[in-house]
């Protein structure tokens, strides 16, 4: 029993690791087609596609909706709208690989978010992850000046409500149906979206064939499956293995647009995206890796001494 729920666990893992590279390519697919599509229109096609299609395949979950998931829906909803807004505004001013992992730093927000919130205590690894990124922040976005480009601040700024996002989401998940409450707010993004396109956006004649890939990448990859997955996966194992797994979008993002936008990334860039990461790992682990590999060393040790 034990020995399949392992495998169980080692499964989902993998399935994470897959969102992961999944949402990393994301941040290059958005990235391509922003010099083509308006944002806005972007986001409404991106979430209201994908939030039709799963509703398709899942309708049975639908059956006994209640006007409280609805609302719960709406409310969470509504900051995905505000985060996926300011995201995919913020990257027509700055590149991929950076966006990946600014956007990453929102992992490290959500504990202040949670205290503020609900009270959760804070700890001692969540100030140092912070300081650790705000640090990284610097020098990934600094170049040589006290100012930071438009593209870098907005990205950041959708960090926190990225944070937000995912706090509530993880507070209200708890009430309602997961598949339930993913479809109303990725159709409350798209409604949303749809309507600031038409208020602000002018309307689109046509697409260039060209970037056909990427917004179907976006639409069925990096928002259908990839929030699919993430939902099965998640039943099956731990919330600590999740959100580590899931710091890796930030990684993938990078290297993704490096190879294929051609994103250039010098020394102290590079230095502060390892600062960034070693923050998301902190405030994640509580560096309680450090304690595994510390006993496992002492048993090598003693292992050796006995030979």
């Amino acid at each position: 029993m034990l020995k399949n729920k392992n495998k169980q666990i080692i499964a989902a893992d993998l399935a994470l690791f897959l969102v992961a590279l999944l949402w990393g390519g994301g941040f290059v697919a958005v990235k391509d087609a922003i010099g083509s599509i308006t944002p806005f229109y972007m986001i409404a096609m991106r979430f209201g596609v994908a939030g039709l299609l799963i509703s398709i395949f899942c309708w049975r979950r639908f059956k006994n909706v209640k006007k409280q998931d609805i609302k719960m829906g709406i409310f969470v909803g509504l900051f995905l709208f505000l985060g996926s807004a300011v995201q995919t505004i913020g990257a027509q001013y700055t590149t991929a690989g950076k966006q990946a992992f600014l956007t990453g730093v929102n992992v490290v927000i959500v504990p202040f978010i949670e205290w503020i919130l609900y009270k959760d205590k804070l700890d001692i690894y969540s100030v140092l992850a912070s300081i650790l990124c705000l640090v990284g922040i610097g020098f990934l976005t600094l170049k040589g000046s006290t100012s930071i480009n438009i593209g870098d601040f907005l990205t950041l700024i959708c960090a926190v409500l990225f944070a937000a996002h995912i706090t509530l989401l993880g507070h209200h998940a708890k009430k309602v149906d997961t598949i339930v409450l993913s479809v109303i707010q990725m159709l409350t993004t798209s409604v949303l979206s749809l309507i600031c396109a038409l208020i602000f956006e002018p309307i689109p004649k046509a697409f260039p064939s060209d970037i056909y890939g990427s917004v179907l990448y976006m639409i069925f990859f990096s928002t259908m499956l990839a929030f699919s997955i993430q939902t099965i996966a998640q039943r099956y194992t731990p919330a600590s293995h999740a959100s580590i797994i899931l710091c890796l979008e930030s990684v993938f993002g990078s290297i993704f647009a490096v190879i294929f936008l051609g994103d250039v990334f010098t020394p102290s860039m590079i230095l502060g995206c390892l600062l960034i990461l070693v923050g998301i790992i902190t405030a994640e682990t509580k560096l309680k890796f450090l304690g595994q590999c510390r006993d496992v060393g002492k048993y090598l040790r003693q292992k050796f001494v006995d030979i």
